[in-house]
């Protein structure tokens, strides 16, 4: 089961999500229509990054457990790498958990715990995660479904990201700044048009410390507090550069900032 094929990128044409694509290649039958799960004849199902409710009567007649990248009930909800990197958690996870009606509320059969790196991206994060998750849906099923345990902690939600929030906005510390950037999708804007940016650092004590947010010295950039020096970029329109590059080709003025 994986969600409907979809329009991706800029052609017209319908794509599958990459695991229809995958299970198309070993010669496994998929549907996007939950219901046909209760024809197979299956005694368990599992679900990895849905991203949708299973309705009451699907779960009535099928045991369903979750694999969900977090610590729950620490991040439930549509987005918990991502936000995990953006509160700056030194810790995540992944836990295995039985599927229920509410948003990422099950009991739970383990967790397996993961630090996270400083400058950590998401992609990376994800691909450790997804390797614990694998491991830890089969040993547990390898040694047999115990019960679960309920969740135990203060809840919270990781909202599915907005486009908006992935702007940067000079005025934050530079700190948060590099959290956003760690997400793989932050841009800002420069002489109107969008720039990505793709790695970037804090910059050291006192360096850019007296730059006005967005104002540029090099590749450092001033912001609400410290300043964030540019490490990789990609001007709209363009490959991916280095901020060194982008820096000798586009000659900003003295006067001219990123974000205005």
């Amino acid at each position: 089961m994986s969600q409907p094929d979809r329009r991706r990128g800029r052609g017209a044409a319908l794509v599958p999500t990459p695991v229809k694509a995958a299970a198309g290649e070993l010669g496994l039958a998929v549907s996007d229509r939950v219901d046909d799960v209760l024809e197979v004849g299956a005694d368990l199902g599992v679900v990895v990054a849905y991203g949708r409710l299973v309705r009451p009567h699907v779960l009535a007649r099928l045991d369903l457990v979750n694999l969900h990248f977090s610590l729950l009930p620490r991040w439930r909800g549509a987005a918990p790498v991502e936000r995990a990197i953006l509160a700056g958690d030194e810790e995540t996870g992944v836990c295995l958990m039985r599927l229920e009606e509410g948003l990422d509320t099950g009991p739970v059969y383990g967790c397996e715990r993961l630090a996270i790196a400083p400058e950590e991206t998401v992609s990376s994060l994800r691909r450790r995660l997804v390797d614990a998750g694998c491991a830890l849906l089969v040993d547990t099923l390898s040694a047999g479904l115990a019960d679960p345990s309920p969740q135990v902690g203060e809840a919270t939600y990781a909202a599915k990201i907005d486009p908006g929030e992935l702007r940067l906005d000079w005025s934050r510390p530079a700190v948060e700044l590099t959290r956003l950037v760690r997400l793989e999708q932050a841009w800002t804007t420069f002489r109107g048009r969008r720039l990505k940016v793709l790695r970037a650092a804090v910059a050291e004590a006192g360096i850019g410390a007296e730059l006005a947010p967005g104002a540029l010295d090099g590749v450092v950039v001033g912001a609400g507090e410290g300043a964030l020096e540019l490490v990789l970029v990609q001007p709209e329109g363009k490959s991916p550069q280095s901020a060194e590059a982008w820096r000798n080709g586009a000659r900003p003025g003295p006067d001219e900032r990123l974000g205005g």
